[in-house]
């Protein structure tokens, strides 16, 4: 056994379990493609003020689980805990707002790193799989963004899954519950760490996970009572359009995220089967965002879902998604001159399009027909001297066992017959 072990917090994604990983990044991103999004991918390291203006310093993300380091010349940078505040600096940064093709529409996938409590469901390496659409204001984009989330889970075979919808308002009516939240808050019997929260974003304060604290919240004032008409009906705007997408969803007044960026629109997918790390995926509106890190004004909308929480969500409703064999066909050579002629052949069936394997090693018929079954492959090559001497291979069909000669110039012309 080796002396390393994957750091805690981390574990290492391995064949046949990783190819589920890549077909659920493939199907996240589908409809995202299909709606016009195109593809960034950005450093996994940032300046730290990238996060800490735009996350926000009252999250736990920035306060506690940032990956954080300097560098020879001075530099403080952090892994990114997140995409969104990362696309829109790449896409500031090349300007692509400027091209006059609003809103900027973009997707990526990637790993994310955040010091948290170890746990299942809850990693210090993750991975998501998130969109954004930058600079439009409207309610019919919350709406497009959250009906492809939702299509990819739905793509993905998952069903046992609640959308959780919020409204957080924006700078003309969050201000004013901003106020009666604080005089809320000074009332209950807090610790000093969540005061300190508190005094920076109250909102954060509903998003505490602790019973404590929750007990303490009810009747607290909810932020929907205090929305400005504008945001009233931006809110119902994207309501109707879900409804009439055929999206159901649960209004969850407490539903603030641990972002700060967020603005209006704010959503959750929670899927019953996780337990307390229950979120595959959410987003919302962050219009404020840009100019916090030193932008325009470029109202904006997207979302994260992620690939690890997906994952656990397809084994809870016990989906196993119907991916392709790695290897449809595997190569048997009996000798080494036949070895030598099907290794060519296991080259030609590759630039074909065939996925192909050969028998590497000196190993036995049988062990080699073992490690063909092993292999999940559909049909075995098979070739010895008298094989060769007649022109031909032998081909087996590993379900039901037949197995009948091919010529050699016909073999690829076969193969792709049968739909490999």
């Amino acid at each position: 056994m080796s002396t390393f072990t994957a750091p805690k917090g981390t574990y290492d994604l391995l064949p046949p379990s990783s190819g589920t990983f890549l077909a659920i990044r493939e199907r996240i991103a589908a409809p995202a493609r299909r709606a016009g999004y195109g593809y960034v991918e950005t450093p996994v390291f940032e300046d730290v003020k990238l996060f800490s203006r735009g996350v926000g310093e009252s999250t736990d993300i920035v306060s506690k689980e940032m990956y954080t380091l300097t560098t020879k010349g001075g530099d403080e940078l952090a892994l990114r805990p997140e995409g969104t505040a990362s696309v829109l600096r790449a896409a500031l940064q090349a300007n692509l707002h400027k091209q006059g093709n609003l809103p900027v529409k973009l997707w990526y996938s990637g790993s994310y790193y955040r010091y948290e409590r170890a746990q299942k469901g809850r990693y210090r390496q993750f991975s998501q799989v998130g969109a954004e659409a930058i600079g439009a204001e409207d309610p019919a984009l919350d709406a497009e963004l959250i009906i492809l989330a939702d299509d990819a889970f739905r793509a993905l075979g998952l069903s046992d899954y609640s959308l959780l919808l919020n409204s957080l308002g924006d700078k003309q009516c969050r201000p004013v519950y901003r106020a009666a939240l604080i005089e809320f808050l000074s009332g209950l019997d807090l610790d000093e760490e969540t005061r300190r929260r508190a005094e920076i974003n109250p909102l954060r304060v509903l998003d505490d996970k602790r019973e404590s604290v929750q007990e303490q919240l009810v009747g607290a004032p909810m932020l929907r009572d205090f929305l400005c008409e504008e945001c009233k009906a931006y809110d119902e705007k994207v309501r109707e359009l879900l409804t009439a997408a055929g999206v159901a969803f649960v209004d969850d007044p407490k539903l603030v995220r641990g972002l700060d960026y967020y603005t209006r629109t704010t959503f959750e997918f929670v899927h019953n089967g996780l337990g307390a790390q229950s979120a595959i995926g959410g987003g919302g509106r962050y219009d404020g965002l840009s100019e916090m890190i030193g932008g325009p004004a470029l109202p904006s909308v997207g979302w994260a879902l992620g690939v690890d929480r997906t994952h656990l969500a397809l084994e809870a409703e016990g989906v196993a998604l119907d991916l392709p064999p790695a290897t449809s066909v595997y190569a048997v050579a009996l000798g080494e001159e036949a070895k030598n002629l099907l290794f060519a052949k296991v080259v030609e069936l590759r630039r074909a399009g065939v996925a192909t394997d050969l028998a590497f090693g000196v190993k036995s018929i049988k062990n080699a027909m073992k490690s063909a079954d092993r292999s999940g492959a559909r049909f075995a090559l098979i070739a010895g001297d008298r094989d060769l001497a007649e022109g031909v291979v032998q081909l087996k069909d590993m379900s039901t066992g037949e197995q009948s000669p091919v010529a050699l110039d016909a073999l690829v012309t076969t193969l792709k017959e049968k739909q490999l």
